[in-house]
């Protein structure tokens, strides 16, 4: 398996695993149904868990392009690594979105709430304020990149790909996934934490293309918050990490 493909893998499952705890909260009918955030919260830094330990030791598993980006620039990543990562990432995502839609077929014609069926697929925010938005998506993505900078080990060494070693087997990848529940719990509120360009834009991808029972729109205006939002705390992330001495 080469990195991009386990990239591909990785992403998809992270996807199928998170949207699915939307759609089991949100859905009319699901046996999850009005569990709440913190269920939804849980769930996503589990499925971070097993998206990571599945392939962290052929691509690292970034599984989010800010994520390559970051590494990217403090040479982690080789820079011709990061359109294939990128790509394999966002194609995950969109394969991932779309096993959620089969997993809930039934579901969907069940619930009469256009806007619900797309919180199954990507973020929104709470208030509506690009500003705010932009900046939430930022600070919230900033918190991830540096905390898996600051993980020991976790970035390997320069010039590879690997990100999260498994050195206790599966509960190696652990951290990362309480840090992504932490960054829900405290800062998803206001906008759903997307924290990952792939992670909003390839499922609301996917919500266009599948004929999805009575869906709506896609917010495509506010798409850009979360791809932007996301890569902008990134890199941040990277240069405070470096400017504080790579500690």
């Amino acid at each position: 398996m080469t990195p991009p493909f386990a990239e591909f893998i990785g992403t998809a499952l992270l996807l199928l695993l998170g949207n699915g705890v939307v759609a089991t909260v949100l859905l009319n009918q699901s046996k999850g149904q009005n569990a709440g955030w913190v269920a939804i919260t849980a769930g996503w830094g589990l499925a971070v868990f097993v998206a990571v330990f599945s392939v962290a030791r052929i691509s690292g598993a970034h599984l989010n392009p800010a994520v390559s980006l970051a590494m990217a620039m403090t040479g982690r990543l080789p820079w011709e690594m990061f359109g294939p990562y990128v790509a394999a990432q966002m194609l995950g995502a969109i394969a991932g979105s779309s096993l959620v839609w089969i997993a809930f077929l039934p579901h969907w014609k069940m619930t009469p709430d256009p806007a619900l069926k797309l919180a199954a697929f990507c973020t929104a925010p709470a208030i509506r304020n690009a500003p705010a938005n932009l900046a939430c998506e930022a600070i919230g993505t900033f918190v991830l990149v540096f905390g898996v900078f600051c993980m020991k080990g976790a970035t390997g060494s320069p010039g590879g790909a690997a990100v999260f070693p498994i050195d206790l087997g599966a509960l190696g990848a652990l951290p990362v996934g309480l840090l992504v529940f932490a960054i829900g719990l405290s800062l998803g509120g206001p906008t759903g934490y997307a924290i990952n360009p792939a992670r909003d834009l390839g499922p609301r991808i996917a919500h266009a293309i599948l004929p999805i029972a009575g869906k709506g729109g896609g917010d495509w205006g506010y798409s850009w918050i979360p791809v932007l939002g996301p890569l902008t705390g990134a890199a941040l992330a990277a240069a405070a990490y470096q400017a504080l001495g790579s500690f």
